[in-house]
């Protein structure tokens, strides 16, 4: 028995935040019921079309899944939609805020005919009614929750701001109602009823900018932008070789820095240099230190200096691309990668994280639009002929 297999989630998702929520729930057994506009879909479903001709987010994002096409607009969609929600356990939506109210999706509105019912509204900046603040209405996409919670200011280079090369704050906001779902579960479990759970892309961002906001607390300046390096442990980053090739290595302690020193720099006194003598030193004279560094990796190969970060114990990583990631030898040798099946054919996916034993998870197929609204309307009790009047009607 997988650990939600019990438990039915009615979804209005686009895009990632509430999509990759919903996709782990699904993972761990729980049936997502995703409701998609008529021949329209999901937008995500049109981001591109790197995977045999569907969506990378999509593909992602979808997995095990259940589509049902409804114009919620019409009254007769948004009666389908209230049977549906009668005996769910969960509602997820992070459509524009108010627009759940507005179909009577609230909470109250659905914990009056569902007192069990979890409901789980994600949006960009909050949706509060009682303290809506100024950026209630504002569109919230990725990079500009990126920018909102001071994320771009700390990440690129000194001279540019860098966004995050994946969805960050979606992820981050998918995550956050993932885990809110699961203790809203559990509290039901002991209460019998449910609750409403308000998740805020800003709020999930500025949570994980813990460290930067701290080290600028009272007025002190912020981690400066420093590519590939660490703001503020030193020497933690990307070094050139003498072969045009590049390393990332990482000290965090004393221990390691006399480490470093001694086998891979080869120079022990450096170890005992009052400008260097911590790390908040070392970060504080990073430029003359990088030149030290530079100058012994400069006469070096990355194999040699990747065999001198290992007699040291030194943490180091490959500069992986892409390509690399689909072939790592960890992935592989831990066994993560599986297959799932997808309208154009079956494609690798990832594992669950942390799931490790088959039985602990499900792999379900990425939906066509619309695939299961026949059979969904059919278990609702809709005849065949109601449901071609459904479609005729383009409500389906």
């Amino acid at each position: 028995m997988l650990p939600l297999n019990d438990i039915t989630v009615i979804t209005l998702e686009h895009a990632i935040a509430a999509p990759f929520c919903t996709r782990q729930l699904a993972d761990l057994g729980a049936r997502v019921i995703k409701i998609e506009r008529p021949n329209i879909g999901d937008f995500a479903r049109k981001y591109d079309e790197r995977v045999d001709g569907m969506s990378s987010h999509f593909v992602w994002a979808n997995r095990s899944k259940e589509s049902l096409t409804l114009d919620i607009k019409t009254q007769a969609a948004q009666d389908i939609l209230r049977q549906l929600v009668l005996t769910a356990d969960v509602l997820v939506q992070n459509l524009a805020p108010g627009s759940a109210s507005r179909l009577g999706l609230s909470f109250e509105e659905l914990s009056a005919i569902n007192p069990k019912i979890v409901v789980c509204d994600i949006s960009g900046y909050g949706d509060d009614a009682e303290n809506p603040g100024p950026y209630h209405d504002k569109k919230a996409y990725d990079l500009l929750i990126q920018s909102e919670s001071g994320f771009l200011s700390i990440t690129g280079t000194e001279n540019e701001y860098t966004k995050a090369g994946c969805s960050i704050s979606d992820i981050a906001a998918g995550m956050y109602a993932y885990s809110n779902i699961l203790a809203a579960l559990i509290e039901r479990a002991k209460t019998g009823k449910g609750k409403r759970i308000d998740i805020s892309m800003l709020e999930s961002m500025t949570e994980w900018m813990g460290y930067p906001l701290y080290y600028a607390f009272r007025g002190n300046t912020a981690p400066q932008r420093t590519g590939a390096s660490h703001a503020t442990i030193y020497p933690y980053g990307l070094f050139h070789t003498g072969d045009d090739k590049q390393v990332i290595l990482a000290v965090q302690n004393e221990r390691e820095w006399k480490a470093f020193c001694k086998f891979v720099l080869q120079d022990v006194t450096l170890s005992e240099m009052p400008e260097f003598i911590n790390n908040t030193l070392r970060s504080k004279n990073r430029e003359k230190l990088q030149a030290i560094i530079l100058d012994v990796f400069k006469h070096l190969t990355q194999t040699e200096v990747i065999n001198r970060l290992d007699l040291a114990n030194i943490a180091r990583a490959n500069v992986n691309e892409m390509k690399d990631v689909w072939h790592h030898p960890q992935l592989q040798a831990r066994q993560r990668w599986t297959a799932v099946d997808t309208p154009v054919g079956r494609v690798p996916t990832l594992k669950p994280v942390g799931c490790k034993n088959d039985k602990d998870y499900q792999i379900g197929p990425v939906p066509d639009l619309g695939e299961h609204t026949q059979a969904i309307l059919e278990e609702l009790g809709y005849s065949r002929v109601a449901i071609q009047e459904f479609i005729d009607q383009a409500i389906i």
